[in-house]
């Protein structure tokens, strides 16, 4: 991964949360998935979250977005309760893109069609607008050559890169990444992780779950550590890498850096 100029310290965060979590609770049948969960996220600050298979990490962020509904607590997105009121499930979609490790991309659209399509009909955006909207965030993540083409004639990468375009399109204040290179040939991480550095850079709000942890010390403010359904720690990169809370954390830095 090709790592850009430090840039954890070089811009200012607001100390108001954009996302406030607090007391989460989801459960699938009698699987406990998330216990207690509590999570502030400020503007501009870079989150990456990691710990082992089945700690809650995805479930986490695809409540934040309401793809999964969680059972008790709150989440509050930009001032907005995300509860059962449909008003307040769209209003903060529009805010929040995501995206999946699968690429989640419409096989029989182009990739221009992929990018246009929420703009234009989620919002209204006009298609002359959503057009120049497509192509300035294709030529971002450095594919607009690839625009008239389908998902089906992209390697794995760029059809990540298209995603991450096609989220940007709803211009959100937040994006989640739900494990976006787990789905790809180690040759392919590079630039797809690349891609996700620029967005850091240009002050981002992001929450990403991901095992990369070249990119968690390089570009995340906040490493939390789930576990269990829990967050066991949460701390700087080089606090968390260096100087672990938890055996728990301990035990999981062990195994995946060496």
């Amino acid at each position: 991964m090709t790592m850009h100029n430090p840039i954890q310290a070089d811009r200012a965060v607001e100390a108001d949360p954009i996302i406030n979590v607090s007391n989460l609770e989801k459960h699938y049948g009698h699987f406990h998935a998330l216990r207690d969960v509590n999570l502030s996220v400020r503007k501009g600050e870079r989150i990456v979250i990691c710990g082992p298979s089945g700690s809650g990490k995805s479930t986490l962020i695809r409540c934040i977005n309401r793809i999964e509904e969680h059972d008790s607590g709150r989440i509050v997105v930009d001032g907005v309760e995300l509860d059962r009121k449909l008003k307040n499930i769209d209003a903060i979609r529009r805010e929040v893109g995501m995206v999946f490790q699968n690429f989640n991309l419409f096989p029989h659209l182009s990739i221009l069609e992929n990018c246009m399509l929420a703009p234009v009909q989620t919002i209204g955006v006009p298609k002359a607008e959503a057009h120049e909207r497509a192509m300035h965030f294709l030529t971002k993540v450095k594919i607009p050559d690839q625009a008239n083409k389908y998902p089906g004639q992209l390697s794995g990468g760029q059809q990540q890169r298209v995603a991450i375009a096609r989220a940007l399109c709803m211009q959100p204040k937040i994006i989640l990444f739900d494990e976006p290179t787990s789905a790809l040939d180690p040759e392919m991480v590079t630039e797809v992780l690349d891609t996700m550095v620029a967005l850091a850079a240009d002050g981002m709000t992001m929450i990403c779950v991901t095992h990369e942890m070249g990119f968690a010390k390089e570009v995340a403010d906040r490493v939390v550590f789930m576990d269990k359904g829990t967050i066991v720690e949460q701390n700087t990169p080089q606090n968390f890498f260096e100087h672990p809370k938890s055996d728990r954390a301990r035990d999981f830095l062990s195994k995946i850096l060496h």
